[in-house]
């Protein structure tokens, strides 16, 4: 059966060492199939349905709370941080310097590399992914092949809501017959796709598999899927970065809202009248103040749509005047008002409920304030806050790298450029370097290259004395053996010329500080003691 441009067929479970546990957790549904049988699909994920709908009702809830002005701008920080838009520079490039590749095959991974981002249009809408995959805690997409000519690679890749599909694995047990404990021999994965969402509501209890809206089984193969890493691990679902920022979310909500609805109750200031009823009975009492509230209250109302000006006076308001009766034998007749809030401009609990949801989304509190400034100083002057935030930023990029890891390796196995066996080897080695502010960058290396050549000067006098010339280059310039080997040959053809080196060294440059290639001034000999008494030194006064 052909479904997205891949054959479905009925393939032998994979086979795995026997163990008592899943091989993985990325959110993946666990089916127990006893024996090797493997009826039943559809109704096996039907009865997944109450345990599921939560994973559903996650995502919508992740995507609401993301709409909050709050939120969507500590998102923006962090997308922005990751992914940057640079008009000369692509957002991320592959690095394949730790591989034992040949410089031919590294050229080909590269392009191919090139030809992933191309399909993605990464540079148009690398942001807009990178924020769905942070919202909804995981990405797919659907990796589109030529089934009469497979070798051409992927062709397209096409995003799929997160809503509507699914993974699933059976998984294979048997019991061991010499401890009886249920073992894992075997699992199979596959993906669920609903085009009407996942979890909907279906009246008969299996779909039929020729219905036209019925869930679609998909390989495992035909999708790159990019989980957050966060597991639920009662419930194993895959959790968003947005979690433990939902009750943050809404308590900032409710306390802007009651504050809200304080000052449109306490603002005003409304009056008391106190009206005297003398000795009159309770109904009379009763009808003498309503027909007094009705002669001196005045309340008209402008209606914008039709232009007319009408009296609203049968209508009272909690916030407008109060009219109570008086006995004869109080003051009086009286007037009083009533101030308005005091405390109005007090904004102390919706501060704390603020910084409590940028202190859950991991973005310095710093930033969301109009007095916090950008600091490209010295690394003395960046704020602990700031680092975290840079640590929090660099470990998502680790993890949505597993998207390309996942196309890469489709795309290369489809092109015979490698086999499985050396993509399994290399796999571990490949690093992902995305692109930074370049005036950040620059200064941060400025920074660092400051402070290296800094304790350069300090530690090279006693270069052969108390260090090695290796231990300057490998613990203060921080430089790898490729490196030192090629700077080695750089200092050998571009010779200094005379009188150019480390100033203040004292005499002689040390060897290797300034390359063999640069004019060595000769060792100072030390001359015979002098022996006999020491002349006599002048003495003031």
């Amino acid at each position: 059966m052909d479904i997205f441009g891949y054959t479905l067929t009925r393939s032998k479970p994979v086979q795995s060492q026997p163990s008592i546990v899943p091989p993985t957790e990325d959110g993946t549904v666990d089916i127990a199939v006893p024996g090797s049988g493997y009826a039943g699909y559809y109704g096996t994920y039907l009865d997944l349905d109450g345990a599921a709908r939560s994973d559903q009702e996650q995502i919508k809830r992740y995507r609401d709370i993301a709409l909050m002005p709050d939120v969507d701008s500590a998102i923006e920080d962090i997308v922005n941080e990751a992914i940057a838009a640079l008009d000369n520079e692509d957002p991320v490039k592959i690095d394949l310097e730790n591989t034992d590749l040949s410089d031919t095959l590294k050229k080909s991974i590269e392009d191919e590399f090139k030809t992933i981002l191309k399909l993605l249009k990464f540079r148009m809408r690398g942001h807009d992914y990178f924020r769905r995959w942070y919202i909804d805690g995981r990405l797919h997409f659907h990796k589109v092949i030529d089934t009469k000519s497979p070798k051409d690679g992927i062709q397209d890749i096409r995003y799929i809501d997160a809503r509507k599909i699914r993974k699933v694995r059976e998984i294979m047990k048997d019991r061991d017959p010499v401890t009886g404990t249920e073992i894992i021999k075997g699992t199979r994965e596959f993906y669920v796709y609903d085009e009407r969402g996942m979890y909907a509501t279906r009246t008969p209890a299996i779909q039929p598999t020729t219905s036209a809206n019925a869930p679609v089984m998909i390989m495992p193969e035909a999708i790159a899927y990019t989980p957050s890493g966060l597991v639920d691990q009662e419930r194993n679902m895959v959790l968003s970065y947005l979690n433990k920022a939902i009750k943050p979310a809404n308590q900032l909500r409710m306390a802007e809202n009651a504050a809200l609805i304080y000052r449109l109750a306490r603002a005003p200031e409304r009056r008391i009248f106190y009206i005297d009823v003398g000795n009159l009975p309770k109904a009379k009492a009763d009808q003498f103040l309503k027909d007094t509230m009705a002669k001196y209250r005045n309340k008209l109302v402008y209606d914008a749509s039709t232009g007319e000006v009408r009296d609203d006076k049968k209508y009272m308001s909690m916030l407008e005047d109060f009219w109570l009766p008086r006995r004869e034998g109080g003051k009086g007749t009286q007037i009083e008002t009533l101030p308005g809030a005091q405390n109005l401009g007090e904004m102390g609990d919706i501060e704390y409920f603020r910084d409590l949801l940028y202190n859950a989304l991991n973005v310095p509190s710093s930033r969301m304030k109009e007095s916090g400034g950008l600091n490209f100083g010295r690394s003395s002057e960046i704020t602990r806050d700031e680092l975290k935030f840079t640590k929090f930023v660099g470990k998502l990029r680790i993890r949505f790298s597993v998207l390309f890891l996942d196309l890469l390796r489709t795309q290369l196995l489809l092109k015979n450029v490698l086999t499985e066996q050396d993509w399994l080897e290399i796999e571990p080695l490949i690093l992902f370097k995305y692109a930074e502010d370049a005036y950040y960058a620059e200064s941060k290396q400025q920074e660092i290259l400051r402070s290296r050549f800094e304790l350069l000067t300090m530690v090279a006098p006693f270069q052969g004395q108390y260090v090695s010339r290796q231990y300057i280059w490998k613990n203060i310039m921080q430089l790898t053996d490729e490196e030192i080997e090629e700077m080695q040959e750089q200092m050998d053809s571009e010779p200094m010329p005379p009188m150019m080196g480390l100033q203040g060294m004292g005499p002689g440059i040390p060897a290797g500080i300034a390359g063999p290639g640069a004019p060595q001034l000769p060792p100072q000999t030390p001359g015979p003691k002098p022996t006999g008494p020491r002349p006599a030194q002048p003495v003031d006064g």
